[in-house]
């Protein structure tokens, strides 16, 4: 989720790396799309472990991958096979799509970090806020480490728990205006879901917990719109359940 834009894996030894290019990279949800790069640095001849690269394949003719391509044996060989077994290539307008989000994806990522950023120092001091789960969180596990690798940002994926379990959820979904009710992210628009009713509906409350999916959590992917917009959206949700949570809500609630 961090984008090449706040992550270079190759440069902290990654030989190969894969990209979302639905997301951040295209930005707008319109395409798909994915990247795979190869740093054309790996000797794939160098032991046994790689026959697919290093041994003749009859599916090209008796062709050595890496005799033929050297270090730039596996991408070689993934744009071949892949191309030919599966088609996997690019119409021309989700090429064109990506193509012109990736001109604004620096501005874009930008923007996304110093929302996110505000919106996590508006959850965390909010009484109706159980915790909340990024890298960029002081109460994160991995904070020093993503403050180290991920200098500029730990991408805008935003995971918290409402006080009020499921209920609570629902209802900060239910009342949120700006942010669009959607299982995606990565997108301009901020987004917002209730994994443990949608995504994960068809688990019980032991497998929801073994993934670390709680009934209160809610994930939002922040956009880029104005910041003072979002955090309108998520205080008026979050009235919502502060409503939910009052001792009339849950007295009615009880009642026969």
């Amino acid at each position: 989720f961090a984008t090449p834009c706040l992550m270079r894996p190759i440069e902290h030894g990654a030989d190969i790396v894969m990209h979302y290019a639905t997301k951040w990279i295209g930005g707008h949800g319109v395409a798909i799309g994915g990247v795979l790069v190869d740093a054309g640095r790996f000797d794939w001849r160098q032991n046994g472990r790689y026959p697919t690269l290093s041994e003749p394949y009859e599916g090209h003719a008796g062709l050595v991958f890496a005799d033929m391509f050297g270090p730039s044996a596996f991408a070689a060989r993934a744009r071949a096979e892949g191309l030919r077994d599966f088609g996997a290539c690019l119409s021309p307008q989700n090429a064109f799509y990506l193509l012109q989000g990736l001109e604004t994806l620096s501005l874009r990522m930008a923007r996304h970090v110093e929302n996110t950023d505000a919106v996590l120092e508006f959850l965390s001091s909010h009484d109706d806020i159980a915790y909340v789960l990024h890298p960029r969180h002081s109460s994160h596990p991995d904070h020093a480490l993503a403050r180290k690798l991920l200098p500029d940002g730990a991408g805008s994926v935003v995971s918290f728990g409402v006080r009020g379990g499921r209920k609570a959820g629902a209802a900060f979904i239910e009342n949120c205006r700006l942010a669009s009710h959607l299982a995606n992210v990565g997108d301009t628009r901020t987004l917002a879901i209730h994994p443990a009713s949608t995504t994960h509906a068809q688990l019980g409350p032991e497998a929801l917990a073994a993934m670390g999916v709680h009934e209160d959590m809610v994930r939002l992917s922040i956009g880029i719109e104005d910041v003072a917009d979002i955090l309108e959206d998520l205080a008026r949700a979050l009235k919502a359940v502060s409503r939910a949570n009052a001792p009339e809500a849950v007295s009615r609630e009880v009642r026969p």
